[in-house]
């Protein structure tokens, strides 16, 4: 069985390195094959984790409704393109699914393209999806019964905010989510009681707090992959410690 967990969160709350970080986590623990997916219009988990991309599933689509070669049917076309836009990686593999299409009718592209993720993701015992706070892409994903979903949020009333209206979307989108938590990234000391108390306002369940650091920050700043700090990191040692109480099996 494939286990499925998604990001998701507002733009500047360090998401995309929460899902290298998870990445990381999986691979250390020895849960492999993983799978991570970029489902982030705004695609750039391919720099968190360190790894170059030549394709993504976007371009693909594009390549297809414009045509494929003779003598070859669509669906064949894309699960050729599929297996050539996985990057491959020790312990786990990167897929991107690319910016939103352009104007025309996508239908018959979309449908191939969600069969064949579907036959790609069941060879990896876990999925970790990185997305936008919009979740549009999920919902072309077959397998959109997301077990966790982790929704990012900045020690903020807004952030907090933010999240709320995210899960609400998961529901609208009929999304089957199983587990929902919202973890508070870039905490600073002395937030955590009053983002407690504004989270339960809203009724919402924090997994845990990740503090701010300047080791992550300075990576991102010179262009370095941020799931790569070393293993002592406090970022790092916090987001474990809530894997770990999160992720069984």
């Amino acid at each position: 069985m494939t286990y499925s967990i998604a990001l998701a969160g507002k733009g500047g709350t360090g998401k995309t390195t929460l899902a290298g970080f998870l990445v990381r986590y999986l691979v250390t623990r020895g849960k492999t094959p993983v799978l991570a997916v970029d489902a982030d219009a705004n695609s750039n988990l391919n720099e968190v984790l360190g790894l170059e991309v030549d394709l993504t599933l976007g371009e693909a689509r594009e390549e297809m409704k414009r045509g494929v070669a003779t003598g070859m049917t669509k669906d064949v076309f894309m699960e050729m393109k599929i297996q050539e836009a996985v990057v491959e990686s020790d312990g786990f593999d990167l897929i991107v699914m690319g910016r939103p299409e352009g104007p025309g009718c996508y239908c018959a592209a979309n449908t191939l393209l969600t069969q064949c993720l579907d036959k790609l993701v069941k060879n990896y015992r876990y999925v970790v999806i990185d997305n936008e706070a919009g979740m549009e892409h999920i919902s072309r994903l077959t397998t959109n019964n997301i077990d966790t979903m982790l929704v990012v949020s900045d020690p903020t009333r807004r952030g907090l905010q933010a999240a709320s209206r995210i899960l609400s979307l998961a529901e609208e989108l009929n999304l089957k989510v199983g587990d929902k938590y919202v973890i508070v990234n870039l905490a600073r000391d002395g937030q955590v009681e009053e983002i407690k108390r504004a989270a339960e306002e809203m009724g919402l369940q924090i997994a845990g707090f990740v503090p701010e650091d300047p080791q992550v920050r300075e990576l991102d700043l010179s262009g370095k992959p941020t799931s790569r700090v070393p293993d002592d990191n406090r970022a790092l040692v916090a987001a474990f410690e809530i894997f770990d109480s999160l992720i069984n099996g």
